[in-house]
């Protein structure tokens, strides 16, 4: 087997200023319009930079590659493949970081290949912060209360309970960053889970733990494929990377106290968010099954008041997981997750308690405006960072 990245340099390009990366897998039908709105946002703001849009694929078999070569564009292109049969987010990203080294770039931004709503001035936006000295810009745009289901109920609160970073979106999949901080990515520690879906909250967590500059940047509304919550293997690889790297830094959340500032650029009102199809029963069915499953480890991992509050519900097919409750499930996993040898069982116990949450917070909100159920999203992080010593606590 091939063990080479395939590299497509049709202008031979040596050197960017700027780097516009989309990582893909089998995005044909998409990547196009991508491609173009991209370089109408280069041609339009960055003329005087010299810019390359690298597409960085897993060997797509539906015509990703032709799709993005083919597209005409001002702005020249790089394609790049992960060897046949090796896929995972977490490589392209690997493969975009090298080149952003090597072109020597002064700022890099990427866009999801899926992205239905990116505009040209999506591309002004997210090299703003970067060309004015931060190192890293997570995304803030209108999704489906819906959507982004792991970033709302765990990725966000934990990261605000802990860091008291207030960081929305810290796996939104459109980011933008500095060079310094791609280089400071391929030094770190990169787990199987890294090189997959758990890639973008890697991203997100080296960067506060490598004290680098941090912003937020409005983009609009987020249409996309939806997330709305994976059944797959998205969890179990975006939250194994979320444990792994927030306990790899203890010295970074144990004593911290202050609530760090985040500046925001970009679009400040944002747009109608696209509407996402919810499989309620399916999702308690899950939910009910994996407790069952996964009572004995259950009660070894959860606090004794904790798991006998769920016992009590799910016995009766009574899933209500409220906010106080979810954030204690949050703090006892994690704790476990240090504490014991339990590592991908615990993650899988925690994924069916997520569903019991989710549809908690589904049925709560099934008739609340976008702008209630935001509220209820931002109430539920500031409740993990009232309560991180509970988590704290246990390590004293």
């Amino acid at each position: 087997m091939n063990n080479k990245n395939k590299i497509i340099n049709p202008s031979k390009i040596k050197r960017a200023d700027l780097i516009v990366g989309i990582p893909s897998y089998n995005e044909a039908d998409n990547i196009a319009n991508v491609v173009k709105q991209v370089d109408r946002g280069l041609v339009k703001n960055f003329s005087k930079y010299k810019a390359v849009i690298i597409n960085v694929d897993n060997n797509s078999s539906d015509g990703t590659k032709e799709a993005f070569l083919n597209v005409k564009t001002k702005t020249p292109k790089i394609y790049i493949s992960t060897p046949p049969g090796v896929v995972g987010k977490g490589n392209n990203f690997y493969n975009l970081f090298n080149q952003v080294l090597k072109l020597n770039a002064q700022a890099v931004a990427v866009v999801d290949a899926d992205i239905k709503s990116v505009t040209p001035n999506w591309v002004k936006w997210l090299f703003e912060p970067i060309l004015k000295g931060y190192d890293y810009a997570t995304p803030v745009y209108s999704r489906c209360e819906y959507d982004g289901s792991i970033t709302n109920h765990i990725c966000h609160p934990l990261i605000y309970g802990l860091f008291g970073y207030n960081i929305r979106q810290p796996i939104g999949g459109d980011f933008s960053f500095s060079p310094r901080l791609a280089e400071y990515w391929l030094g770190r520690k990169w787990y199987k889970t890294t090189r997959k879906y758990g890639i973008d909250i890697f991203m997100t967590m080296n960067a506060i733990s490598g004290g680098f500059k941090i912003a937020q940047v409005g983009l609009g509304a987020k249409i996309h494929k939806p997330s709305a919550p994976k059944l797959g293997p998205m969890f179990y690889q975006v939250v194994d990377t979320l444990f792994k790297n927030i306990l790899a830094d203890k010295n970074k959340w144990l004593n911290a106290k202050e609530e760090i500032k985040i500046p925001f650029f970009g679009k400040k009102k944002l747009d109608q968010a696209q509407t996402v199809h919810i499989d309620y029963k399916g999702m308690k069915a899950t939910s009910i099954f994996g407790f069952q499953s996964s009572e004995d480890l259950l009660e070894d991992l959860l606090s004794a008041e904790v798991f006998e509050e769920l016992k009590r519900k799910y016995s009766k097919g009574n899933v209500v997981i409220n906010n106080r409750l979810w954030c204690k499930i949050v703090y006892d996993t994690l704790y476990a997750y240090d504490t014991t040898d339990f590592d991908s069982d615990l993650v899988g116990a925690l994924r069916a308690l997520y569903f019991g949450r989710f549809i908690s917070f589904f049925k709560k909100t099934l008739d609340q405006s976008p702008e209630a159920c935001e509220d209820r999203i931002i109430k539920q992080a500031e409740l993990f960072r009232g309560n991180k010593d509970y988590f704290v606590g246990k390590y004293k």
